[in-house]
């Protein structure tokens, strides 16, 4: 087999490529903590704040700071009228956001991400996590997920869906038929008939949060962040957030409201200046000068 030259290597992993993981700046852990405590007295619940920083920090590539989120989601107290919680179903719940980035941030953030911050579990914690797929596409399923996958399309951009695929099918003919069957169908969507791993439902409402948490901290894509923005508040017009199989989400309605989603970004932006060390993010804008 072809082996790489040591310059080629050595090109790969030049400091100014970034080629590893955002480390973790000093200032994660308060910075989290004060999400959370914020939070609680905005009565949004633990799954919709672990949901947004997870996002936040795989869209990041830090999964130090996952694993962060990890520990004080499991000593953070239980809010009144939300079920208690284990360490292994905080752990899926952190599995699933990573999961469902990909249709944000592509695979290799949520390859790196999700598979470090799995080592980073105590081995107690990791022997509990379900390994086993809930996703594979057959014959019989196959119908179903498509329209499930245009149901959720249709529910997120309600009242320019067609249109939107006509513009997308402008740019390439295949683009909307991979967002619709690769992500909306397969990966977006939750496949029915399939339960989950007990506490790791990301559903209609936690999904609008994983888009708009990733897109934001990405920058330079603010129109897809109105879109998901105003996903969010469809969730809740149209009784989606609330149909069959879905699960409350503690402060998921007032996450849709102006004084939440400017809750909600302002601190998606404090996350990312944490995380980051104030540098920013490192999605786009990531390569640094040579010096």
């Amino acid at each position: 087999m072809s082996k790489l030259s040591e310059a080629v290597k050595t090109l790969i992993n030049a400091s100014h490529a970034k080629p590893g993981y955002t480390p973790s700046s000093p200032g994660v852990k308060d910075a989290l903590k004060q999400f959370a405590t914020n939070a609680a007295e905005k009565e949004v619940g633990l799954p919709a704040w672990v949901t947004l920083s997870t996002a936040v920090s795989a869209t990041l590539n830090c999964p130090e700071a996952m694993a962060q989120i990890f520990e004080l989601a499991n000593k953070a107290p239980r809010q009144a009228s939300e079920p208690s919680r284990t360490a292994a179903q905080n752990a899926e719940l952190i599995r699933e956001v990573g999961l469902k980035c990909i249709s944000f941030n592509g695979i290799p953030r949520t390859i790196n991400t999700l598979g470090a911050f799995r080592a980073s579990l105590p081995g107690a914690v990791g022997a509990l996590l379900s390994d086993a797929p809930t996703r594979e596409l057959t014959p019989d399923n196959l119908a179903q997920r498509k329209r499930d996958g245009l149901a959720l399309w249709d529910g997120v951009y309600a009242g320019f869906e067609r249109k939107l695929l006509d513009k997308l099918a402008g740019s390439h003919p295949d683009l909307p038929v991979h967002i619709l069957n690769g992500h909306y169908s397969n990966l977006l969507s939750n496949p029915r008939g399939v339960e989950p791993p007990a506490g790791a439902k990301v559903g209609r409402v936690l999904t609008s949060l994983v888009a708009i948490a990733c897109l934001r901290t990405q920058t330079g894509v603010g129109p897809q962040v109105v879109s998901h923005v105003f996903g969010l508040r469809k969730a809740y017009d149209s009784g989606d957030a609330t149909a069959a199989g879905e699960e409350p989400v503690r402060g998921g309605p007032w996450l849709a409201s102006d004084d939440g989603s400017i809750w909600m970004l302002e601190n998606i932006d404090t996350l990312v200046g944490a995380i980051s060390g104030g540098e920013g993010t490192t999605f786009a804008p990531g390569m640094r000068a040579k010096l």
